[in-house]
């Protein structure tokens, strides 16, 4: 055996200017699974193909599985900590769980090679998928989202990252390989535009113009910044976030599509909890109040070796028969 260790997918990629995400569930129609598989065997040459045309432009593409969806399409062995989305909340505060089989994300600094790829790799999949939700993101101005702060500034970078993110021994069939979690928030600008820039810092916990973090003596414990901030045994516990604005004035559809790599959930869905249930309980994000969470997948990433050698990998007859996930349900 190879001491080489597996080639990650582009989990930790240079933020671009433009990215497509594109979630898709399967369909119980005949030869769908042997469909699925045998494209995971394209996938890195489609974007290949469609890269060297304007290497410049960065174009890349991370391909990942849900948890009924990895059942059904390749069985057992599974990564060890994949499961269905894990909803948190209560009432109209919900991080809510929807159905996701196959998530692809496309990033380059021009839309037209993240549209080619795109319309490539879903002609690939054919009726063995339905696609469930596709948004078009952008970058806005310096890194900001559509509520006027810059986003992922903690983002760790170059060896950090891929500690935060690519699983090793702790999982070593599936070393390599990431999870990740996406949701697609709604923001009710009026009221947003309509709070302060000093209400609006207090919420975020950073300066909106300098991006600066507020300092503690000032910054409230039930801002965004301190719930996502998590610590373990003293040190600072990361996630790479890539997140895009997206909209459509026409419809006053202005939202942020939220999306984070780790090698566990764990650390994303701790920041899940603290935001949507509160840390303490009830001390929740008050950004919640001005954001909406109308979806939530979980999904793995396999190492780019795996993704193409799972074009070969078939299920027992019984596991084949577990059907994937229609509703995201929470565990």
């Amino acid at each position: 055996m190879s001491d080489t260790p597996p080639l990650s997918q582009a989990v930790h990629n240079t933020t671009t200017r433009h990215a497509i995400f594109m979630v898709a569930t399967l369909n119980a129609v005949a030869g769908a699974a042997e469909t699925v598989r045998g494209w995971c065997e394209d996938v890195a040459n489609l974007v290949r193909s469609v890269g060297t045309r304007a290497p410049e432009q960065n174009l890349s593409c991370v391909c990942a599985f849900g948890s009924s969806a990895w059942d059904a399409l390749f069985g057992a062995p599974r990564p060890a900590a994949l499961h269905p989305f894990r909803e948190f909340g209560s009432g109209e505060r919900v991080a809510v769980a929807t159905p996701g089989d196959i998530l692809l994300h496309i990033r380059a600094d021009s839309m037209d090679l993240c549209f080619e790829l795109a319309t490539l790799l879903r002609n690939g999949l054919g009726d063995a998928v339905t696609v469930v939700d596709e948004i078009h993101g952008f970058r806005y101005f310096d890194r900001r989202a559509i509520i006027g702060f810059v986003d992922g500034t903690e983002n760790p970078e170059g060896r950090e990252a891929a500690d935060f993110t690519v699983i090793g021994d702790e999982d070593a069939e599936f070393a390599g390989g990431s999870y990740v979690l996406v949701q697609k928030y709604l923001h009710d600008m009026t009221g947003w535009n309509a709070l302060t820039v000093e209400n609006q810092e207090g919420i975020i916990g950073r300066h909106k113009l300098s991006n600066v973090e507020l300092g503690d003596d000032v910054k409230p414990s039930w801002s965004h910044s301190s719930l996502t901030t998590l610590e373990e045994n003293g040190e600072e516990v990361k996630i790479v976030r890539d997140n895009m604005p997206f909209g459509r004035p026409g419809s006053g559809e202005f939202g942020t599509y939220f999306i984070g790599y780790a090698r566990s959930p764990a650390p994303i869905e701790q920041m899940l909890e603290n935001m949507f249930v509160g840390r303490p309980a009830g001390n929740y994000d008050r950004l919640l109040d001005y954001s909406r969470a109308v979806t939530g997948c979980l999904f793995f990433v396999p190492s780019a070796d795996l993704l193409e050698s799972l074009a070969s990998r078939e299920p027992a007859a019984s596991e084949a028969a577990v059907a994937p996930s229609a509703a995201g349900a929470a565990a």
